[in-house]
């Protein structure tokens, strides 16, 4: 069996490698879902410890409250989409499990909102609705081709698979993930605003292509932006959730803007811009975020051309018309 344990808010680095090593003392393979989950597949322990799986996330539990004065919320699954959704489904704080049997995992299902369900974001679920799909049960009992025509073939399968309960990812043994970092220094101090997109735009670009090339996603995108005042350098930093783990440079480069946006730095003189991506995780077992038609997924093979195209041709082979000239 599989637990999703929640930390509640979000924990200082040390901390939160302080828990992943409490956890680690009830089973090796625990992977870590920075800042504040994790996930630890305790089908080897039970018998070792003597205890089921909610013996077991109880254990835990008391321990992160002796230790770290935290109120640990852990949901129970066959897989760790069932023991994700079990964890948020209902307060905070407590024990919840799906049993593995097909019979419990729809009686579970049944009435879950579609925007529970991962991947399925505002969007999607308004478009769901509008074909009265609010609910997982209801979307399981969809025919495959009628979602895969409302999304797409990808998302429509996805989508159904979840809806389910289907999930075929593993827990993956690890420590917290290591950050991607790029950076563009420009040549004199820059006050415009629109070459300043043009360098996160190219910015997005190179931090796309590595995640891709390294088969990683990221969850948390930080900016720095290093400026000349009148008593010599500063700089501000910034960063910004992603609402789904992504490689994708379209996603990068909007959240980029958007965290350039909020700093109302007008006409500041700016020396560089650096992001940063954070929160890595292996893109195999990211959960995507559903789209209705065929733009998204046109999307993604134009940029998996690109990538094709960076690899035999080099990195600069490929590039935004914006961003020419830019190293």
């Amino acid at each position: 069996m599989i637990l999703y344990l929640h930390f509640g808010d979000p924990q200082p680095e040390p901390v939160y490698r302080r828990l992943l090593d409490m956890v680690g003392e009830f089973t090796p393979v625990a992977q870590a879902l920075p800042p504040d989950a994790a996930l630890a597949d305790v089908s080897g322990s039970t018998r070792y410890f003597d205890r089921d799986a909610a013996g077991l996330a109880g254990l835990i539990r008391m321990r992160a409250a002796a230790l770290h004065g935290l109120d640990v919320t852990v949901g129970i699954g066959p897989n760790p989409l069932l023991a994700r959704l079990a964890a948020h489904r209902g307060e905070p704080g407590a024990v919840r499990t799906v049993p593995d049997d097909p019979e419990a995992v729809t009686r579970f299902l049944a009435g879950l909102p579609a925007s529970a369900l991962p991947g399925v974001g505002p969007a999607t679920a308004r478009t769901l609705a509008s074909y009265g799909l609010r609910t997982a049960d209801r979307i399981a009992a969809t025919p495959l081709l009628t979602l895969q025509r409302i999304l797409g073939a990808a998302s429509g399968r996805e989508l159904r698979d979840r809806a389910a309960g289907i999930d075929p990812s593993r827990v993956t043994a690890g420590a917290p993930p290591r950050t991607v970092e790029t950076e563009h220094r420009f040549a004199q101090d820059e006050s415009d605003a629109v070459r300043r997109e043009a360098a996160l735009t190219h910015l997005t670009e190179q931090l796309g292509a590595r995640l891709r090339d390294e088969r990683q996603t990221c969850r948390v995108l930080t900016l720095t932006v290093q400026y000349a005042d009148r008593t010599g350098q500063a700089s501000i930093t910034r960063s910004r959730t992603l609402s789904e783990a992504t490689a994708h440079t379209p996603q990068l480069r909007a959240t980029a803007y958007a965290l350039h946006g909020a700093l109302a730095l007008q006409r500041a003189r700016v020396r560089s811009l650096a992001l940063r991506a954070g929160d890595l995780g292996d893109a195999a077992s990211a959960s995507r975020q559903l789209t209705f038609g065929p733009d998204e997924d046109r999307a993604r093979r134009i940029e998996a051309a690109a990538d094709r195209a960076r690899a035999r041709f080099g990195a600069g082979a490929v590039r935004p018309a914006s961003t020419a000239g830019m190293r």
